[in-house]
């Protein structure tokens, strides 16, 4: 066996490296090469957005795809740009946008990984003849005690990536190995100036990779109008206090920038999207015990269906800057829902619920889906 749990020697290995452009997923390359195996770095040209291109925190676009080019230079690897822009479009971006016109949060990261780069790439990845794809995501996966592959949380905390990675399916994971799952950053960036990559000092990546300058109103407006259709904010007791400029500008939980004058701190409690309504109300009405979610992605080993009317005890996170907290999952007659022990505030749906075999720091990931409805009550009122 080598170090990515794989038959054959490593000369006998082919790997194809995911490689954005940035420091971690150069790091691998470099790492696997150096261990002998046949690498093969390829690069996904998802979007071309004119200023995006080229302003740090971007990705897989411009100078990025220079980036990786250059870093395969110096490894020494063959490196391939494959244009997934129209894929990337339907999967990821169309996606985003009517997400957002809805009302809700959407995380196109999640979108990405469990579509473009993890369905989409791994079969280039298999037409290649690779016997494994690497990328540079924070997260770890070992064989479990059947012989599949688990995933797990990553060793250095602030890092972990595992919530974007919920979606991942078994047969996925089959295939994807995370070589930086056991190290810190601090050591990818030695490792990387150690081996004179030219993104060694390149600064990471922020926010989403397709909205130039982060301003999410302004691509929204430009791929769906709608989203700047005017409408009311209502107080939850029914009460107009002014208008907005559309939904796509507010989130679950806001409380600055909201245009209305009052009292009492307010903050959006919901969004409407149907009637182009931004409810808002005091903090206490932001609290969520429960939440149903579409959408879910089991890698358990008892399934979904065995779980009984006790429920499974899960830690279960519901922003990606949260901790995972002690929850249950529940099994309900119209699917999947997540009871919370103790509440949350702003909870958004379009939000990712995940789940964990426990709270702790390498925690195996179990799962998770796309929040539906935040609910006040408990699983008794939700049933």
């Amino acid at each position: 066996m080598n170090s990515l749990d794989l038959p054959g020697s490593p000369a006998e290995t082919r790997v194809v490296v995911a490689m954005s452009g940035g420091v971690d997923s150069s790091v691998v390359a470099a790492l696997l090469k150096r261990e002998g195996y046949d690498v093969v770095g390829v690069t996904l040209q998802l979007y071309d957005h004119g200023a995006a291109t080229g302003r740090k925190g971007a990705c897989c676009a411009g100078a990025d795809i220079r980036d990786a080019r250059r870093a395969a230079e110096t490894i020494g690897i063959p490196h391939y740009v494959l244009d997934y822009e129209e894929r990337f479009r339907r999967a990821v971006i169309d996606r985003f946008a009517e997400s957002y016109v809805a009302g809700e949060t959407p995380i196109p990261c999640v979108d990405c990984n469990r579509t473009v780069k993890f369905r989409d790439l791994l079969g280039t990845a298999l037409d290649l003849g690779a016997h494994a794809l690497a990328t540079g995501h924070y997260v770890a996966s070992h064989p479990g005690p059947d012989g599949r592959r688990v995933l797990v949380r990553a060793a250095d905390p602030g890092r972990d990536q595992s919530y974007f990675l919920y979606a991942t399916t078994p047969e996925q994971l089959a295939m994807l190995r995370f070589p930086l799952g056991d190290m810190p950053k601090a050591e990818t960036r030695r490792l990387a100036r150690e081996f004179g990559l030219p993104v060694a000092d390149k600064p990471d990546s922020q926010d989403i990779c397709f909205v130039p300058q982060g301003r999410y109103a302004d691509v929204l407006e430009k791929l769906r109008p709608e989203a700047a259709r005017e409408g009311e904010i209502v107080h939850l007791d029914g009460r107009v206090l002014g208008r907005h400029r559309g939904v796509a500008h507010f989130t679950v939980g806001q409380r600055r920038g909201l245009g209305v004058a009052g009292g009492e701190p307010l903050y959006v409690v919901r969004l409407d999207a149907a009637r182009g309504r931004v409810v808002v109300g005091p903090r206490e009405a932001l609290a969520t015990r429960f939440v149903r979610l579409r959408d879910v992605n089991w890698l358990g080993d008892l399934p979904l269906g065995e779980i009984g009317p006790e429920g499974l005890p899960v830690a279960a996170k519901v922003r990606s800057t949260r901790p995972a907290r002690p929850a249950v999952l529940r099994s309900l007659a119209d699917g999947i829902g997540v009871e919370l022990l103790d509440p949350e505030e702003g909870v958004s749906p379009g939000q990712a619920c995940v789940f964990y075999e426990d709270d702790g720091l390498r925690a195996r990931v179990l799962g998770g889906g796309t929040i539906m409805r935040p609910e006040a009550g408990t699983v008794a009122a939700a049933a």
